[in-house]
Formats: structure tokens, C-alpha cells, sequence
């Protein structure tokens, strides 16, 4: 194994770090604020100015310009200039990859729970005609 001990690999797997730990553990604590991972899904949509965004996402032109400067300073977020207008975009496209599996599958958790309840229901009102 070389070095290694069985605690740092297990299952082929390495362990990572405690650098790479401590920086993933910052991306996940601003990601943890649904203001800002709703603006990096925006984002992970199409780039956007500060107006547009907070127009989507339903904060406070401050606020989202706040929540922008923290993703920018870690990195998660760029802007370039066009004219008078400050234009962000995500700049990690793994951290695309990462907000969208994760929103995208507690959405499609979230249709498939409603429609199990809006059938359940239904089989509820059709079995209520019986003597119920």
C-alpha cells in the first residue's frame, strides 16, 4: 500500500484531504442558503445582471447582490462587464453538475410524492361511495 493506511482507503476509494474537506465544506455552507442555491440553479440556467436575477429568485436587489459577492469571492460564480451592466454566470461547471442532480432529484422526489398523494386521495374518494 505504500503509505497508505486502511483507514485512508477503503473500497479503492482515497480519502480526501482535510484541504480539499475544509474547501468542500465552504462551497456546501454557501450552498446551504436556499437564497444562493436558488441563484446558482438561476445561474446554471444562463447568465444573468443583479435585476434579472432578483427578479427570478424573488429577493431584494441588495440582498442578491450580497449572496453574489460571497459566490464570487469563493469562486463558485463570475461577472463580466457589458456596457452599464454587471453579467454573472457560474464559473465551476462541476458545481453545476452538483446543484442540479441535487435540486433536480428532490424535485422529481417532490412530483412523484404528490402525485402518490393526489392518487391515494383519489383512491380514498372512490372508496368512500362504498358505505363508508
Amino acid at each position: 500500500m505504500g503509505g497508505r493506511t486502511v483507514a485512508s482507503e477503503v473500497g479503492g476509494f482515497e480519502d480526501p484531504s482535510a484541504e480539499v474537506l475544509a474547501e468542500a465544506a465552504a462551497a456546501f455552507g454557501l450552498l446551504a442558503s436556499s437564497a444562493r442555491l436558488h441563484i446558482v440553479w438561476a445561474l446554471a440556467q444562463g447568465e444573468s445582471d443583479v435585476t434579472g436575477l432578483a427578479e427570478r429568485v424573488g429577493g431584494a436587489l441588495p440582498a442578491v447582490s450580497q449572496h453574489l459577492t460571497k459566490l464570487k469571492l469563493a469562486g463558485l460564480v463570475r461577472s463580466r462587464r457589458e456596457g452599464r451592466r454587471q453579467v454573472y454566470f457560474v464559473d465551476d461547471p462541476d458545481v453545476v453538475t452538483v446543484v442540479r442532480l441535487m435540486v433536480g432529484q428532490l424535485m422529481d422526489r417532490a412530483d412523484r410524492a404528490d402525485r402518490g398523494d393526489r392518487s391515494a386521495q383519489g383512491a380514498v374518494r372512490r372508496l368512500g361511495g362504498f358505505g363508508a
